[in-house]
């Protein structure tokens, strides 16, 4: 089924609104733009498979409606992305929502696993590459291109049945809630342009108040590129910001001279960047960001760093559970340099399962040794004069 009008609309949304399972995925091309341009949207219920083309389609309330109703479970494949555009266009997320990737990786699926290897594990089909790289803003779309998107939704029932019931197998549902209310928290997709600036790349050479800078043109950046709708990059590099905050320029002339301006930025807009370095400036030294752990750590810390990623793998391994589905890389970086605040490694089963032996790593309770190209964790306890020993053997 092809939705192009508002009528086709509105009766594919009555024919499926009683429907407790709605699998969807979107097309979208971003490479020129910094909001999104949702090219095709495919939905699929038990019995029904159907592409909505919202560049023709001139009302999608009934389609939002379907993706705020609480009575159906809406199920994405890797969809935060598809979930952020949503959030955008309704000002509210879509509600509720199964990720099968996300549920995929505490069920033995290796990380990041694709909507292609869950079809053939869970349903038993191989599909077809060949149009991975089409342009889906083009139009008309051809029958092959069609078939294709459709594929992208149709075996998502499918796969969320194998999915719950391995879960629920394992005992795991619990495990999975955390991450699934966190796609469906507001936070998930609202960008504070403030902390943009703690993503900019090659910043360990500053100081605090040139971190100041920083912070406060990578905030203009980024409303500028909403603005103007293009991809940050577009209005400045990040070595571009990077140098602009270390020279902190007061006139025009300096500004021109640092590498990227003059082939970014239009004339027009060089008064108001040359305000915000000087807020910048201005900030007194309480309001100034401290510097950043994450980039800014010791480069002993980066040692611990791998310790606790092998202490994760082991435990992934035991518990046939992908090692990202315990921690991120940057999880474990934070947790290193002492930020304990928010991690999800010291939160709910992740602190039960790997937290806490990661923190008694941290403070040499537990220790790591290879025998046989194989890890080995062992806690380590201190006898009545201080010396240590080996004990239990853990892995």
């Amino acid at each position: 089924m092809y939705v192009d009008d508002d009528d086709t609309l509105n009766t594919l949304c009555e024919s499926i609104r009683s429907s407790p399972l709605l699998a969807i995925d979107t097309e979208f091309m971003r490479e020129r733009t910094y909001y999104a341009r949702l090219c095709l949207i495919q939905v699929a219920t038990s019995d029904v498979t159907a592409i909505i083309d919202p560049l023709a389609v001139k009302d999608l309330k009934p389609l939002e409606s379907l993706l705020t109703d609480e009575r159906s479970l809406k199920i994405f494949h890797a969809g935060q992305q598809d979930l952020e555009i949503f959030f955008q266009l309704m000002g509210e997320p879509v509600r509720p929502v199964f990720d099968t990737q996300i549920a995929a990786t505490l069920a033995g699926f290796p990380q990041q696993v694709s909507y292609r290897t869950l079809v053939s594990d869970c349903a038993g089909v191989e599909l077809d590459k060949s149009d991975t790289y089409t342009d889906w803003a083009r139009r008309p779309l051809s029958a092959t291109q069609i078939e294709y998107a459709l594929n992208d939704v149709r075996y998502l029932p499918v796969i969320y049945s194998h999915l719950i019931d391995e879960l629920h197998a394992a005992n795991r549902m619990e495990w999975l809630k955390p991450d699934l209310e966190r796609l469906v928290d507001p936070a998930t997709f609202t960008l504070n342009p403030d902390t943009t600036f703690l993503k900019t790349k090659k910043t360990s050479s500053l100081n605090r108040r040139q971190l100041g800078v920083l912070q406060k043109i990578a905030a203009w950046r980024e409303y500028e590129a909403q603005k103007r709708n293009i991809p940050r990059r577009w209005v400045l590099t990040d070595e571009s910001l990077v140098e602009i905050a270390r020279r902190a320029p007061s006139d025009i002339e300096q500004l021109m001279s640092i590498r990227g301006v003059k082939d970014k930025l239009p004339k027009a807009v060089y008064p108001q960047l040359l305000t915000v370095i000087a807020e910048g400036l201005a900030l007194k030294d309480s309001e100034l960001p401290g510097a950043y752990k994450r980039r800014h750590r010791p480069a002993e810390v980066d040692g611990v760093v791998e310790l606790m990623a092998a202490l994760i793998r082991v435990r992934a391994k035991e518990h046939n559970v992908a090692a990202t589905s315990l921690g991120s890389r940057e999880d474990i970086e934070a947790l290193a340099a002492g930020d304990r605040d928010g991690t999800p490694l010291l939160q709910g089963w992740r602190r039960a399962l790997v937290g806490d032996e990661l923190l008694q790593l941290l403070e040499g309770k537990v220790s790591i040794s290879v025998a046989d190209n194989v890890l080995s964790i062992k806690r380590v306890y201190e006898d009545p004069v201080g010396d240590a020993e080996d004990g239990t053997h853990l892995a």
